[in-house]
């Protein structure tokens, strides 16, 4: 889940050892085919594509994987793929509120699938534009506080500060840097981003993720139990297929992460 950006660290430290690899290298795949189909399969020329080849890299899917769904995205091959992308907005617990973006072949079964896990888990559904007014489509390129660089025969491991990170991206005029604790997030208008990750690379920083999401203009208190709730439903939302990503505008503070991952 995407939300606050401490607890959506958690979860991703989290899904890289989860049982559910097998659905995360799905979700993977299907955004290269996507980005593929709507820029072209070159990646040096389609930026969107670079990035979810890259965030697949740094999730281990394999290269034969990867190169398949640049070609299925393309339009080559018999298996060429044509998904939409759906927005949903439903209401969790405590005022929550909970954007859903789906990739899908089938509309009815996504919008289907995603009322029955937001309903069954004591969420709502919510009418069209009433969540996503409060989100902002953001740039988020994010970079661990540590990465290792392969130096002759061996690794060295090599630390990030804040002012290296707003030094090397001035140019590109990111809005902010937020410490995360182990890792930063560059955040900046969608438009700008590219440049702000290319600026990054090129100042020699390694970056774990660098894409566009949507972001909450404010975050909602919540208590633990709400909390648990919440997770009920981002998570059944997660196991779906045509779910790519859920974000909400939930404050989960470090205290309640650390109760939550108690549990």
């Amino acid at each position: 889940m995407s939300g606050h950006s401490k607890w959506a660290t958690t979860k991703h430290k989290k899904a890289a050892i989860d049982a559910k690899r097998g659905k995360l290298f799905a979700k993977l795949i299907k955004n290269i085919e996507v980005a593929a189909r709507i820029g072209g399969g070159d990646p040096s020329g389609n930026p969107t594509l670079y990035d979810a080849i890259q965030k697949a890299k740094k999730s281990s899917v394999p290269n034969d994987n990867i190169d398949r769904a640049v070609k299925r995205g393309s339009g080559e091959g018999a298996d060429a793929v044509n998904y939409e992308t759906i927005m949903y907005e439903a209401y969790g617990p405590a005022g929550v509120a909970v954007l859903i973006e789906c990739l899908t072949d089938n509309r009815n079964r996504a919008v289907s699938d995603v009322r029955v896990a937001v309903t069954r888990n004591g969420g709502t559904m919510a009418d069209g534009g009433s969540v996503q007014r409060l989100f902002q489509r953001k740039g988020v390129v994010t970079v661990s506080k540590t990465f290792e660089v392969e130096e002759g025969r061996k690794s060295v491991t090599h630390e990030v500060d804040e002012d290296q990170l707003m030094e090397a991206t001035l140019e590109a005029e990111p809005e902010d840097i937020v410490d995360d604790g182990e890792s930063f997030e560059v955040i900046s208008d969608p438009n700008a981003f590219v440049e702000v990750r290319k600026a990054i690379q090129a100042a020699g920083i390694d970056y774990d993720s660098a894409e566009v999401e949507f972001r909450a203009d404010f975050n909602q208190p919540i208590e633990l139990d709400d909390a648990r709730k919440l997770f009920k439903i981002t998570d059944a939302l997660d196991d779906l297929d045509d779910v790519q990503n859920v974000f909400t505008n939930a404050d989960i503070t470090p205290e309640l992460a650390a109760a939550l991952e108690e549990d």
